[in-house]
């Protein structure tokens, strides 16, 4: 189905929506939603372009993937450190994003993160949303209108540093695609930076995990 400029506002706006409804429901559901939220907005782009399910993961799309992900755990690494000296309360904001984690077992974050909600933003922010602003807007700024998106529906969550953060790998992985970069690699990259960055190696511990 050829993406229009009225599929691709509908979009954007059904994600933010989602994301708020993410955002703003009881803490202890918020794995819940974000998991709908990863499967309506990852099924919307699958059920509408068929491309995007002869995505290929090879054994060259595990490697870009895995060295990506590495790239961008460094970026982020760096960014810790840097922003808690800077940012009011960055600290604070960091560990509130960290403590998500307590709310459901470790095994059960990976299958999540790694089966559902990593690949559907993929999916869906690049493949389908970037992907389409690029063929109306051009490679630059389609690619910018798209993290842009993808930095703002994160508002919601009234988290500066966590829309500071999606900000950054939404323009580390849509720089990425807009070079040319393969759709599964970036599935890959997005699985294992959300798993290592969050369950593996975070860049910082609670206070009951030091």
């Amino acid at each position: 189905m050829k993406k229009s400029l009225p599929m691709l506002g509908f979009a954007t706006a059904l994600a933010a929506i989602l994301f708020a409804l993410t955002f703003c429901g009881p803490k202890k559901k918020f794995w819940d939603r974000m998991t709908g939220t990863g499967l309506s907005l990852g099924g919307l782009s699958l059920a509408t372009q068929p491309e995007l399910r002869r995505t290929k993961i090879g054994l060259k799309e595990i490697i870009l993937g895995l060295g990506s992900a590495a790239a961008l755990y460094g970026i982020f690494h760096a960014g810790d450190r840097i922003s808690r000296q800077i940012v009011p309360n960055g600290g604070r904001q960091i560990e509130d994003i960290y403590a998500l984690k307590r709310i459901r077992p470790k095994k059960e974050l990976m299958m999540r993160l790694g089966f559902i909600i990593g690949p559907a933003e993929e999916f869906f922010w690049r493949g389908f949303l970037q992907d389409g602003l690029m063929k109306k807007f051009g490679r630059v700024w389609g690619s910018l209108m798209a993290i842009a998106a993808y930095g703002g529906v994160h508002i919601a969550s009234g988290n500066f540093m966590l829309v500071g953060a999606a900000t950054v790998a939404g323009a580390f992985w849509g720089g990425l695609y807009a070079l040319g970069f393969p759709l599964g690699a970036l599935i890959v990259s997005h699985i294992a930076w959300d798993n290592i960055i969050f369950l593996i190696a975070p860049t910082t511990k609670l206070e009951e995990e030091k």
